[in-house]
């Protein structure tokens, strides 16, 4: 007897975990696979509640996957969630590739998954598209590279988001902008020296852009949860954010945020990082 569900949950497709390599093509696992549904696992446990959450506002749950690729995470929520308690639900999966696009549009309609569309969008073109409803409960960005998960978090803004959930990727943007500037602010103040150095200014960039991103989503009312993806050894950026709309207070996130782009010289970065005007 074959271990093909060993490890797999009651009613989920094997079609698609062999698609996804999850299940060898005889629908065995090995170590390697045993370690990929560990992770999908690891990250379902975090979204699952907010998928309830939002369900609970009434069945037409919307969720868009920005910087989809072959649209893993989407497959595994329909399959684990939308299939069968969210079946007025739908998935948009977002991806500017347009052979991933056509690749997953085929697969979904192998897998009989009709609540999933797939778009070929960037993530910027994605919010003014008139093929995505106004109003979307959750958006989810996984290494959308450099500027477009500040593009994702702009689109979940836009679209009045209930949830938000990032794993961020680089960001080449903040640290040329650290770069360029190096020079006027060495004199300015001691906290230059936190990327003085080229190596350190590619890691603060890095570090800085984040703590920005989670301000910006404070200062439009949002409660966050900052954690970390235990054992994605794919990849070193497992940083993940949650972002649950609470219409909590503003000003106090924007005006650190503006403090802090004053402070490390990105003043210049303002409209990436926007937040809500402030009253007096």
């Amino acid at each position: 007897m074959t271990q093909k569900t060993h490890d797999i949950r009651p009613g989920q497709s094997i079609e698609l975990l062999k698609e996804l390599h999850i299940l060898t093509r005889d629908g065995q696992m090995n170590q390697d696979s045993r370690r990929k549904l560990k992770q999908v696992y690891h990250l379902f446990q975090f979204i699952e509640p907010l998928l309830k959450d939002a369900l609970a506002a009434g069945p037409q749950l919307n969720l868009v996957d920005h910087g989809a690729g072959k649209s893993y995470l989407g497959f595994i929520l329909y399959d684990l969630f939308f299939k069968e308690q969210a079946k007025q639900g739908r998935i948009w999966g977002i991806e500017t590739r347009d052979e991933l696009v056509t690749r997953s549009r085929e697969l979904a309609q192998r897998l009989g998954f009709g609540g999933m569309e797939f778009l070929n969008l960037s993530v910027a073109d994605s919010i003014t598209s008139p093929a995505l409803p106004a109003q979307i409960d959750i958006v989810t960005a996984l290494h959308a590279c450099n500027t477009a998960t500040d593009d994702a978090i702009r689109f979940a803004l836009a679209k009045q988001a209930r949830h938000i959930v990032l794993v961020p990727c680089c960001q080449a943007e903040v640290a040329a902008v650290l770069r360029k500037n190096k020079g006027k602010a060495l004199g300015k103040s001691s906290l230059t020296e936190l990327w003085r150095h080229p190596i350190h200014t590619r890691e603060f960039g890095s570090q800085i852009t984040n703590v920005l991103r989670c301000l910006q989503l404070e200062a439009h009312g949002y409660q966050l949860n900052v954690t970390e993806l235990v054992g994605w050894e794919h990849s070193m950026k497992n940083e993940l954010i949650i972002a649950s709309y609470k219409d909590l207070p503003r000003r106090r996130p924007a005006e650190r945020l503006n403090e802090l782009l004053e402070h490390v010289g990105l003043e210049e970065m303002a409209e990436r990082f926007f937040v809500p005007e402030l009253k007096a």
